[in-house]
């Protein structure tokens, strides 16, 4: 959101008019505290069966979102997408929390099952949100220096105290500074699973410096990034693939081995 907002809308002068933040209890119940998943093994029952305590504990994470989007002056639509598991109680706590924490409107989902039916009343609430005056606004001013500008996106975005670089992505900012390239936005490269750094930080990362290890110029994109903590640029793939497991089935035309 940050970057199509501030890169995006910046260069094809596109105004976003409303922001969609998608959300599902087992998620939620994931930042609140819930036992870590993993892959190939059943879920922990605390995703499939009604614990709300662990809903409003990890909404926190949902309500950082959407006082994200306030800051581009932006109306939010909480899609909260239902799966069977999901308990009345678990969906109206999510519903309550989003609306009070300033969401436009918070619409339970089922397109997953049911196709475009089941998204009719997302779709009416974002033509809803649309219709109201826009206030967008970007987040920083171009003025800033580059460093500044990565301050503010870790303050305001992520919630960190502040910001840290390495010697040598300390020397690559000047560098990039003297070379007249301290006028473009930031991407910021980091991990999606946590607002901080670590991957394995859940609900709201608080208290914590944001490391900046690498800083270079995709001039032609036109923006600057940086890379935070540990994240790479491009995830290696496994000793084995998934993808030679995947055929076509000749008789039945059915696609295999992707679940």
């Amino acid at each position: 959101m940050e970057k199509f907002c501030d890169i995006k809308c910046r260069y094809s002068g596109l105004v976003a008019d409303a922001v969609v933040l998608v959300a599902t209890v087992r998620a939620l119940k994931m930042h609140g505290g819930g036992p870590a998943v993993q892959a190939g093994t059943p879920l922990p029952k605390e995703y499939v069966e009604e614990h709300v305590d662990l809903v409003r504990k990890g909404f926190c994470n949902l309500g950082k979102h959407i006082e994200n989007a306030s800051r581009f002056g932006l109306p939010v639509v909480v899609a909260i997408n239902r799966f069977h598991t999901d308990t009345e109680e678990e969906i109206n706590v999510i519903r309550g929390m989003a609306l009070e924490s300033g969401a436009f409107d918070a619409i339970v989902c089922t397109h997953w099952a049911d196709g475009g039916l089941g998204a009719v009343n997302l779709a009416n609430a974002v033509i809803r949100a649309t219709e109201a005056p826009s206030q967008f606004r970007f987040l920083y001013d171009l003025e800033l220096s580059l460093a500044e500008k990565m301050r503010k996106i870790a303050r305001d975005i992520y919630g960190a105290t502040d910001i840290s670089f390495t010697p040598d992505a300390q020397d690559q900012l000047d560098r990039l500074a003297a070379a007249g390239f301290g006028r473009l936005p930031i991407c910021m490269a980091k991990t999606h699973l946590s607002f901080s750094h670590d991957a394995s930080v859940k609900g709201v990362a608080r208290d914590f410096v944001l490391p900046i290890r690498q800083v270079w110029v995709s001039a032609g994109a036109g923006f600057v990034c940086a890379l935070v903590g540990t994240i790479t640029k491009m995830p290696g793939l496994p000793t084995r693939p998934a993808f030679f497991d995947i055929d076509i089935d000749p008789d039945t035309q059915l696609i295999q081995g992707l679940f």
